[in-house]
């Protein structure tokens, strides 16, 4: 049977399982298979497989160790894997059990997003008040063992289950980053993770928060899950009885979530039938453009956005569509670049695959993918930035958004 379409625009496969599953950065349509689609294509030779697995099980030492269906699993995943795209893969039962779990928002873990970048596994995003935040990773950090184990080749999945473990356990991970002289250590004790859809607070134009006094609606999406649209609603009527006149719209370290739920909060900020972004599924084929049906509700509200290497997919598509419609500045750095959109077609035994089958391009026709989308104002935040509680790139947010009318 077909279950609804849900696209998922979440940051590279594996949100990290690190907290603890695999946020994944894509977009993702849930589909069911239909069993009888798995007929031998006339083309392919599958006896070389068969050839192979019966000389493993007659000349095996070990023949106690062989499961069939690790075989066959370990086939799927290679076959995926060949494609040499990053965001196309398989995932058994056990590892669709914790993606779709993520998806919730609660799980245990180092609460980091990872993906490939530039063919190395890299931090995307760490959430906010996670042991993976609070012991120091960033984004863009590259990771380059995992207790002690090469990364260098590993994808996301192999990274997942070494880092994913019990409440309470330690994972320690080797990291470069750009401005170290050296690859560093940071170990991180695993938590059960519990992530904010959404936050906001009122500002005061000389910066800070401003209360009764603040005039400018600082919004921070931390991702686009199932909560979001209710979360975001019940906000936006505390938004607007208060005195905001403006509004900065931090998405850094957002790594994506659901397409519809972007959508939806496109609808706040843009006129309905804007549109929100494109699906481009290659050459000769029909692109597929996704506008707003919302309210318009903050349209025209002043903003500014916030993004950063940890800004991905949904929150990238997003940005996007607010600086392509409206002229919106985006200040801070160059975002992740998760333009990919990923098919989950499920299999009869409770695993899936997902794979690639079109990419996401602004309202303009400009290509996230690999691209990124570069801030109209860079501002960069360094470690001593960190060490003292700064953050200069909200600083220049609430400066230019004071000029705007």
């Amino acid at each position: 049977m077909l279950i609804s379409k849900k696209k998922i625009v979440f940051l590279f496969i594996g949100l990290v399982i690190l907290l603890a599953g695999v946020f994944t950065a894509g977009i993702f349509v849930g589909k069911n298979q239909v069993v009888c689609k798995v007929c031998a294509p006339e083309k392919l030779d599958f006896s070389l497989f068969w050839d192979a697995y019966y000389k493993l099980s007659d000349s095996f030492i070990d023949r106690g160790k062989i499961d069939t269906q690790k075989i066959i699993y370990g086939a799927i995943d290679g076959m995926a894997k060949s494609l040499g795209d990053p965001y196309t893969s398989f995932f058994n039962p056990g590892q669709a059990k914790i993606f779709n779990q993520n998806l919730s928002g609660s799980f245990s873990g180092i609460g980091v997003e990872i993906g490939i970048k530039k063919d190395m596994l890299t931090v995307v995003a760490p959430l906010p008040d996670t042991p993976g935040q609070k012991a120091g990773l960033r984004a863009g950090d590259i990771i380059l063992k995992i207790d002690g184990k090469d990364a260098s080749n590993m994808s996301t999945d192999e990274a997942v289950s070494l880092i994913r473990g019990q409440k309470g356990t330690k994972v320690t991970l080797t990291i470069f980053r750009e401005g170290l002289k050296a690859p560093k250590d940071i170990s991180i004790i695993r938590e059960t993770i519990k992530i904010p859809s959404v936050k906001w607070e009122l500002f005061a134009s000389t910066g800070g928060a401003g209360g009764k006094e603040g005039d400018i609606a600082y919004i921070h999406i931390y991702q686009f899950d199932q909560s979001l649209e209710p979360d975001f609603r019940k906000f936006a009527v505390s938004i607007l009885s208060s005195p905001a006149k403006k509004i900065v719209l931090d998405l850094r370290n957002n790594p994506g979530g659901y397409l519809e739920v972007a959508q939806d909060i496109a609808g706040w900020f843009l006129q309905s039938g804007q549109i929100v972004t494109i699906e481009d599924f290659g050459k000769n084929k029909e692109q597929i453009q996704y506008k707003t049906k919302g309210n318009s509700t903050f349209a025209n509200y002043p903003m500014v956005i916030l993004i950063n290497g940890g800004s991905a997919s949904a929150s990238e598509i997003l940005a996007g569509a607010l600086r392509d419609n409206r002229n919106i500045k985006l200040i801070g750095e160059k975002s992740f670049g998760k333009g990919s959109v990923q098919e989950v077609q499920n299999l009869r035994d409770g695993s899936f695959l997902k794979i690639t089958i079109a990419k996401w391009l602004t309202p303009k026709g400009s290509l996230i993918s690999e691209i990124g989308l570069s801030p109209d104002i860079k501002v960069e935040i360094t470690d001593d930035n960190i060490s003292q509680d700064k953050d200069p790139q909200l600083d220049k947010a609430l400066e230019i958004i004071k000029t705007l009318q």
